[in-house]
């Protein structure tokens, strides 16, 4: 069994890299965290602390901030991607160059990519190549509660058990309990989708409607993603467990979730243009539930609520509209309309 290893790199200091790299940095992990921002670079070297993504965390001195991926992942073997879905692809081709052999690469984003409809495994085959050994965190875990460590539960997956264990072990500690999975289809889907309804559960409290709509989005939101993501190979039973279900409860009953937040603002009627202009952080879900619309016309799976957030995000469909529509849909038996292939 490999010893845990004495660095890391990490790509992105937003909330949830900075988070990880935190938590590893506790361990006694030497980190270096690759940083996008020249203003954010400058702060985090003269003050220690992300005021912009994780304020009020005083971070680990095994942490050491760069802006230049060669430095970033020079001779790592283990490279934590945490940037936005949308830049991905970007980031990930500037760093191939510097990769080590061998390279591990850790996904730690939870999206699909629009223009390809491809999850960050799909990329980084893409750009790096189908052996490139690759894992998944993924679960339940606002970045501030991880990072003061409080007790969380995630899961890790990959396609290699190796790869598996040892990821598992890198991020384990006493309050930060990892699972291992292979499925990692199943993980970064309900990672991804889990997002959109987030944005849904955001706008039924803005619109005070209760908790009866909520539990019914959560539970038919989950039988939505279990749909497309066993239709594209996933075990069913992961989206019962955390990078499904207990992820999903997450996003949808606490406002720390950026995806909430924006959801509770489009529910008091603001516009989305209006919310994003003040927004710092990124809510993965807006750009998700159109990748995730299209997906699911081009595989033919149904999606009633994702198609009716694709309609308020981009149809400029009204939150009240997109409610009557669901609930008027033609009336169907439960079971028959999860519809698993079990």
């Amino acid at each position: 069994m490999r010893s845990e290893p004495k660095t890391v790199a990490i790509i992105g200091a937003g909330s949830w890299g900075t988070a990880l790299a935190q938590h590893l940095g506790s361990k006694g992990i030497s980190i270096r965290l690759w940083v996008f921002e020249p203003e954010l670079l400058a702060s985090l070297q003269d003050r220690h602390e992300n005021l912009v993504f994780l304020p009020g965390v005083k971070l680990s001195r095994h942490i050491t901030f760069t802006d230049d991926l060669g430095e970033a992942v020079t001779d790592q073997h283990n490279v934590i991607m945490a940037v936005p879905s949308h830049v991905y692809r970007q980031v990930l081709t500037s760093l191939a160059p510097h990769l080590s052999p061998g390279v591990t690469l850790v996904s730690a984003t939870k999206g699909i990519e629009t223009d390809s409809l491809l999850t960050m495994e799909g990329l980084v085959r893409e750009v790096l190549g189908p052996e490139t050994a690759y894992a998944v965190l993924s679960g339940p875990s606002f970045a501030v509660e991880v990072a003061n460590r409080q007790p969380t539960a995630v899961t890790v997956a990959s396609r290699s058990r190796p790869v598996a264990t040892r990821i598992q072990r890198l991020f384990s500690s006493p309050y930060l309990r990892v699972y291992s999975s292979y499925d990692v289809t199943g993980v970064e889907l309900g990672g991804a989708l889990k997002n959109v309804m987030a944005l849904g559960a955001g706008i039924l409290e803005g619109l005070e409607l209760g908790a009866n709509p909520r539990a019914a989005l959560i539970t038919r939101g989950l039988a939505e993603i279990s749909r497309l993501a066993v239709r594209l190979g996933a075990n069913p039973m992961t989206l019962a467990g955390l990078a499904g279900l207990g992820d999903l409860v997450l996003s949808c009953t606490s406002r720390l979730s950026r995806n909430y937040q924006v959801g509770l603002q489009l529910g008091q009627g603001k516009k989305l243009a209006e919310i994003l202009k003040d927004m710092q952080m990124v809510a993965e879900g807006l750009k998700t539930a159109g990748a995730a619309y299209h997906l699911a016309r081009k595989l033919g799976v149904e999606m009633p609520i994702v198609e009716q957030m694709y309609r308020i995000l981009y149809e400029d469909h009204s939150p009240q509209d997109a409610i009557k529509r669901l609930m008027t849909r033609e009336l169907k038996d439960e079971i028959d309309a999860i519809s698993l292939t079990w």
